[in-house]
C-alpha cells in the first residue's frame, strides 16, 4: 500500500508465511501507541462530523475545532483532506477486503475463480453505494486514486482471479479495465444521472466477466 492510504488489513500473498520483526524501545512503542490513540480520536471526530454534515462538508479545520486541537495536528496525522477521507474509509474497506479474501463463497476463496470474479463486481458496487458520500469525497486527485491501498489490493485480487480463470491476453491490463467498470464516480453517475439501477449494473458486470470467461 502507499502513503496515500492505510496498509491492507489482510496480507494478500507471502512467500513463506512469515513477517519481519524489528526491535523497538519501550519509549518508541509508547510514542507510537500515543500517536495511534490520537489518530483514532481524530477519526472518531471526523466520522461524527461526516454523519452529521455529510462527508463533502468535512474539513481539516472543522475536525481540528471539534477535536479541540490545532489544525497542524490534523494535517500532520493525515497529510491533507484526501488523506483524512481515505483514513475514514479504512474501516469500511477492511470489511469488504475480509469478505473477498477470507469470506464464504462465492466471493471468498472456496469458490471457482470465475464465480468469485462474478461476485466481486456486485459486492464492490453495493459496498461503495452504501458509503458513496465518503468514497466520492475521498477520490481526490486522479493519480492518488489509482495508488491507494484499497485499489492496489483490488487490482491484485482481480488479476489473480483472471490468471486462475486462464483468460488469454494481458491480464493486468484486463484487471484495470474491469476495475474501471466499478469506478465510484462512474457508478454514482449511472445511478443518479442516467437513472440506472444496481441490478442493471450487476448484470452488465456479469455479462462482461462471462464474455472473458468464454475466451478460455
Amino acid at each position: 500500500m502507499t502513503s496515500s492510504g492505510p496498509p491492507p488489513s489482510v496480507p494478500y500473498e507471502t512467500s513463506d508465511g512469515r513477517t519481519g520483526l524489528s526491535l523497538t524501545s519501550c519509549t518508541e512503542r509508547r510514542l507510537r501507541a500515543d500517536a495511534e490513540r490520537n489518530r483514532t480520536r481524530l477519526l472518531e471526530v471526523a466520522a461524527g462530523l461526516a454523519a452529521e454534515r455529510g462527508a463533502a462538508n468535512v474539513t481539516m479545520e472543522g475536525v481540528a475545532a471539534a477535536a479541540q486541537v490545532g489544525k497542524g495536528t490534523v494535517f500532520r496525522r493525515f497529510g491533507d483532506r484526501t488523506g483524512l477521507m481515505l483514513a475514514l474509509l479504512d474501516h469500511h474497506e477492511r470489511q469488504l477486503q475480509a469478505a473477498f479474501l477470507t469470506g464464504p463463497p462465492p466471493l471468498g476463496p472456496d469458490a471457482p475463480a470465475l464465480a468469485r470474479l462474478r461476485a466481486f463486481g456486485p459486492a464492490v458496487m453495493r459496498h461503495e453505494h452504501c458509503h458513496s458520500d465518503l468514497y466520492l469525497a475521498a477520490q481526490g486527485a486522479p493519480d492518488r486514486r489509482y495508488s491507494t491501498s484499497p485499489h492496489e489490493l483490488r487490482l491484485t485480487h482481480v488479476t489473480m482471479l483472471l490468471r486462475r480463470t486462464k483468460v488469454p491476453g494481458d491480464v493486468e491490463l484486463l484487471a484495470h479495465i474491469l476495475l474501471g467498470f466499478l469506478d465510484t464516480g462512474l457508478v454514482h453517475h449511472l445511478l443518479t444521472q442516467r437513472g440506472m439501477c444496481l441490478e442493471r449494473l450487476e448484470t452488465g458486470w456479469n455479462d462482461l466477466v462471462d464474455r472473458l470467461g468464454a475466451r478460455t
